[in-house]
């Protein structure tokens, strides 16, 4: 063990901490539905910015990319490619309608909220629909994050795994539990900062530094490791390799945790500001984390390649002395505990304001809302902490559950197939109904799922036989929830008129009247 680090880390947690127990005490005077959720819709442009990209950019983009392409090359960067165009395309398409139309929706503060008040109707099947997926999605999501805590513990301390992820999950519910919205905002704006640094500066030093005796390159670079090909040839594998990067960036149009962050921005002007912010932040940590991949296979060679998601690790804690390492390798747990809070925030923000409200209680108090949704956060960090130890141990109890990417990719296409079609269609589609949007939410997770069973995984029985497509499942899914929706729609009733006339509203609104509308909505 190294003392360094393990002040670097205790100093980390401390101030993760802290941020919980400051907002919690700050905020007693501002309890709430709306506060505790929404942030009371203040959120400045910076913070919303880089509270979004780090709620999205969970371990994966400091283990499971830069490993991915330290062990087979430039073939493995269309995944950066694709959730590069989407956040682009996300943070101008669906940021600032998305925004406008949920203020005019009743001031809905949750997506399912805005879906079902889009549509003037008093029934909850929307909402429950959309709570239901909320949660079995995020318990997976947040195991992802909870066992990349656990594995980097074991490799940097000797804890046992088990141990790491029990830390981490308590320290995620404290700060959750007692700061909400705002506490996850804020410490996702520290984490974003120590994350981008990070990886500015450890692959920058390791180039410093190749070719002394601090690098330890020792190996051969394997065939076509430069080639944007990942077979080297124009076959079905780089095609699919190609589609399914590209794929990735559907999951921003319809992931709850990083879009209800384009509704808490509190002014149009700070939209704006949040846009570019946001754009040049995921840049930035998309770029270097190819390159980290890139130039970990020069740095360390072939030392690492039994577990090649360790590359950043090994690359921080050679280059840095022992507390900076222990610092900038604090990133990694930066990236997991600032998706796990966005994503326990929506999922207990569902379940409370839009199934608990709705159905079980409707006269509850904001208070009483507010502490069913922090039992809520409870409840499903266990369940995902279950989760995570099931895919623990050598071998694993559940096999499909024992990697960080396996687990994070099966959320994120899950997101994105079911909300991100009807998501989009609410925003420019006039026609769309409310029984389109349930049908497309609906087809989307459930072909999502379907084909990441039957040609996704690999199923061994008597005859060992494998059915992989290596076709990403969110590029059906979302296509199939396109579809659903818009045929449903075109095969019932039209919306009313006073959900074509908000529609009508939504698209003349102007920026004097989306003024006045923030400011009326904030009070």
């Amino acid at each position: 063990m190294r003392i360094g680090e393990l002040i670097a880390f205790i100093l980390y947690f401390t101030i993760v901490l802290g941020m919980g127990v400051y907002f919690f005490v700050r905020g007693k005077n501002e309890q709430g539905e709306k506060n505790f959720f929404l942030g009371g819709r203040k959120m400045g442009g910076f913070v919303a910015a880089l509270s979004a990209g780090a709620s999205d950019m969970s371990a994966w983009v400091l283990m499971g990319l830069p490993g991915s392409i330290y062990l087979y090359g430039m073939g493995q960067v269309w995944i950066s490619v694709g959730l590069l165009i989407g956040t682009v395309l996300a943070w101008f398409l669906v940021a600032p309608r998305l925004r406008r139309y949920s203020m005019l929706a009743d001031d809905s503060i949750t997506i399912p909220q805005y879906l079902t008040k889009r549509f003037k109707s008093s029934s909850s099947v929307l909402q429950v629909v959309c709570a239901v997926i909320f949660v079995v999605v995020y318990c997976v999501y947040g195991a992802s994050s909870i066992s990349a805590c656990g594995s980097l513990l074991n490799t940097l301390f000797g804890l046992d795994p088990r141990g790491g992820m029990a830390i981490a999950t308590a320290i995620i519910i404290a700060y959750v539990f007692l700061g909400g919205f705002n506490a996850v905002c804020w410490t996702d704006f520290f984490q974003g900062l120590l994350m981008l640094g990070a990886l500015m500066l450890t692959p920058i030093v390791a180039v410093a530094m190749l070719g002394t005796s601090g690098a330890i390159a020792d190996g051969t670079i394997p065939a076509h490791f430069y080639n944007f090909l990942s077979s080297g040839k124009f076959d079905w594998a780089s095609v699919s390799t190609i589609l399914t990067g590209l794929g990735w960036g559907l999951g921003y149009f319809g992931m709850p945790h990083i879009i209800v962050r384009y509704i808490s921005i509190r002014s149009e002007k700070e939209m704006r500001k949040s846009r570019w912010i946001g754009i040049t932040w995921t840049t930035l940590i998309l770029l270097m984390a190819s390159v980290v991949g890139i130039v970990g296979r020069k740095f360390l060679g072939d030392s690492i390649t039994g577990s090649q998601n360790l590359v950043f690790v090994e690359m921080a804690r050679t280059v840095f002395p022992v507390f900076i390492g222990g610092i900038i390798i604090s990133a990694i747990i930066a990236a997991s505990m600032s998706t796990a809070d966005s994503q326990l925030l929506a999922a207990s923000s569902a379940f409370a304001s839009d199934v608990y409200k709705t159905t079980i209680k409707k006269n509850a108090s904001d208070k009483n809302v507010m502490w069913v949704g922090r039992g809520v956060v409870i409840v499903i960090s266990l369940l995902a902490f279950g989760i995570a130890l099931l895919g623990s141990g050598n071998p694993p109890i559940v096999p499909a559950f024992s990697t960080i990417m396996s687990l994070v990719s099966a959320a994120w296409a899950a997101f994105g197939a079911a909300f991100g079609p009807v998501i989009l269609l609410s925003l420019f589609w006039r026609r769309l109904n409310y029984k389109g949007a349930v049908s497309g939410i609906v087809t989307g997770f459930v072909v999502d799922i379907l084909w990441m069973i039957l040609f996704n995984f690999e199923y061994y029985g008597m005859n060992s036989v494998a059915y992989n497509t290596n076709l990403y499942e969110i590029l059906p899914g979302f296509v199939a929830g396109m579809i659903a929706a818009i045929v449903v729609s075109l095969l019932t009733a039209k919306p009313d008129k006073e959900v074509t006339d908000l529609f009508d509203r939504f698209k003349g609104l102007t920026s004097l009247e989306e003024s006045d509308l923030a400011e009326s909505t904030a009070e």
